[in-house]
């Protein structure tokens, strides 16, 4: 049986940062994260009377905490969709997070300009084709040659489901450059998105390698390690 990990857990705190950037006491630590958790989900989730998403195309979501307020960081490649008409949909957000958390909530968004290389937003643009009864090979397809275009050292995409109306699940992959999971150096982007159509759900994983860390990036890049105080001829450890 295979182990799959997840390749932005892998690289967080080592080559990414938290997503969650605050310190509490132990007594208020796990109230703090569902709160982070409900914020997440309200902002995905929210949808208008017709049944849309109201905060489409958003790549990640980072949540701050100082003690008078919560920051949250909005990364979305549709930003005047989130901020509205004179600011006003930004606003409604604002007070709706507030009386749901009690908190004083700042959001700030942040323009994501190559949303072909952002594995989430592809995720979801691949959900959304499908669920306008798209053909998925095509959409796969359509997905890679942007991605690769658009400066993508690879991509992997996998769909699961009763694909194309079919009455036993399965599972399609398309997978073109170069995707190495288990190098920490790459800089490999991940995102997951579900298809609703009539048959039911179709689930979607994609992989994007977005080339490697430079030493800015990388948190801890090894820069400040001592050198090795291994000696050049090291004498041998047996006689034969």
């Amino acid at each position: 049986m295979g182990q799959k990990v997840n390749p932005v857990s892998f690289r967080t705190g080592i080559m990414e940062d938290w997503k969650s950037r605050w310190y509490a006491s132990k007594r208020e630590f796990a109230e703090l994260l569902v709160e982070d958790k409900k914020i997440r989900d309200f902002i995905k989730n929210r949808k208008d009377g017709e049944g849309k998403i109201m905060y489409p195309a958003i790549a990640k979501i980072i949540i701050e905490r100082t003690r008078d307020e919560v920051r949250v960081i909005l990364y979305s490649a549709k930003p005047g969709v989130l901020i509205g008409r004179k600011g006003q949909s930004i606003e409604v957000l604002q007070n709706e997070l507030q009386a749901m958390t009690g908190r004083r909530i700042n959001l700030k968004i942040e323009e994501e300009t190559r949303q072909n290389i952002i594995a989430q937003l592809v995720a979801e643009d691949i959900a959304d084709q499908l669920a306008k009864r798209a053909s998925f090979r095509r959409t796969m397809k359509h997905a890679t040659e942007q991605a690769m275009e658009g400066g993508a050292k690879g991509i992997k995409i996998q769909l699961s489901g009763r694909l194309g109306g079919a009455e036993m699940a399965r599972c399609e992959k398309s997978l073109e450059g170069s995707i190495p999971l288990s190098t920490l150096r790459a800089k490999i982007d991940y995102g997951f998105a579900e298809a609703m159509i009539a048959q039911g759900h179709i689930g979607i994983q994609v992989w994007i390698n977005q080339g490697e860390y430079s030493d800015e990036e990388g948190l801890n890049d090894g820069s400040n390690a001592q050198k090795g105080q291994t000696s050049k001829n090291p004498k041998r450890a047996y006689k034969r």
